[in-house]
């Protein structure tokens, strides 16, 4: 009897103990919800796009081009374009209002091959209405150091429209920028031999000590040997070990993916124009006592009209009648207590029944007094 009820009271304590790993096992295998992969966090140094530019003629608009009397440039770039192709029109009057001058841009992606297609954008340079319906012709588009990287040339597609009658007219949009998606064919390729670095860099797109710090010390927990580096604040410098030399790609395969918490400043960002606030989690502030009031002045007119007695000479008459009153609201003062978090400061803030203008000039105040564990940026 002890045997059988020994065996029994094992056999309820292991299954207890199941239960206990699977109820744990979700908080176990779950990611923590602050956490980022490094491939959102940094840029490999040295993949980049290549921002290029290039001016040249849109043709086929419905009158709705540039002005030729009154932008010179177009009326250059036209006839320098028919005398390539054969035509002389030196001398004559041109007053065609279907072409336009334009800027085309647009970026080189990282490792982009020859023959292979990216988007342009298409800007009116002159005074040209509309370049809806145009087809932007064979133009070179250059890099920084002035050597063709592409060729641009198709139809446009706009975002905008204009309308316009004898007395009025309408627009929508900007319909004198469009773009012309896979509009340009890269012709040179631009150089850069990812696989023989001997080390690789993580720019960080916020820098800051801790986050590059944890960053290099996941990448070493991951591969078991001190690969990465912290350098300064932006930057993490990656030696390519034995087993991925000639194989950088695959490195960064492996590290990219890998999960990091990364620390952010306490930081407070005022756009006065908007009024938009937005304010980090960590802000801090100190004990203060804010108080905030609004003066309101409100003046009627309600004018009242004399009328003369009967039979006599006088006149109608209009008697202004003007009442004024001020009355001033929030006559509170509210106690913010030492160091408390973001959630206590805006419930404290609110409960003075204040607007996002009044807010800003309140944590400008804060600030002032230094009162606040926070950098404020007004945009």
């Amino acid at each position: 009897m002890p045997s059988v009820r020994i065996s029994g009271l094992v056999r309820k304590m292991a299954h207890a103990v199941c239960m206990a790993i699977v109820m744990l096992a979700p908080a176990l295998t779950s990611p923590a919800s602050a956490t980022s992969r490094i491939k959102d966090l940094a840029n490999v140094e040295g993949v980049r796009q290549n921002q290029l530019i290039g001016y040249g003629l849109v043709v086929g608009l419905n009158g709705t081009g540039d002005t030729l009397n009154n932008i010179p440039f177009t009326k250059q770039s036209l006839q320098a374009m028919l005398e390539r192709m054969g035509v002389n029109i030196r001398g004559a009057t041109i007053r065609t209002g279907n072409v336009a001058a334009v800027m085309v841009t647009g970026n080189l992606p990282a490792f982009a091959t020859q023959g292979t297609r990216m988007d342009v954008t298409v800007s009116a340079l002159g005074d040209a209405k509309s370049l809806q319906g145009g087809t932007l012709l064979v133009t070179p588009l250059l890099g920084a150091d002035g050597n063709v990287y592409a060729v641009a040339q198709g139809s446009l597609a706009i975002g905008g429209f204009q309308a316009e009658g004898a007395a009025a007219s309408i627009t929508r949009g900007v319909p004198t920028n469009g773009r012309i998606a896979n509009g340009a064919i890269v012709e040179r390729e631009i150089e850069f031999a990812l696989n023989r670095l001997p080390n690789v860099r993580l720019a960080l797109r916020n820098a800051d000590f801790t986050t590059a710090k944890r960053i290099a010390a996941a990448v070493n927990d991951y591969l078991g040997t001190k690969t990465a580096e912290p350098i300064d604040p932006s930057t993490v410098q990656l030696s390519i070990p034995r087993d991925f030399k000639g194989n950088v790609v695959a490195l960064l395969t492996e590290i990219e993916q890998l999960q990091v918490e990364p620390d952010i400043a306490a930081k407070i960002i005022i756009d006065e124009r908007s009024g938009i606030i937005v304010m980090g989690r960590d802000v801090r502030v100190a004990t203060v006592a804010v108080a905030q009031g609004n003066l309101t002045v409100s003046i009627s007119e309600s004018p009242q009209v004399s009328q003369p007695n009967p039979l006599s000479r006088g006149r109608t008459v209009v008697t202004p009648n003007t009442r004024v009153g001020v009355q001033e609201d929030g006559k509170k003062l509210a106690l913010v207590k030492d160091g408390v978090s973001l959630q206590q400061l805006v419930d404290g803030l609110n409960g003075l029944g204040i607007g996002p203008r009044d807010l800003i000039g309140i944590l400008q105040a804060i600030k002032a007094a230094g009162a606040i564990e926070a950098d404020i940026e007004v945009m």
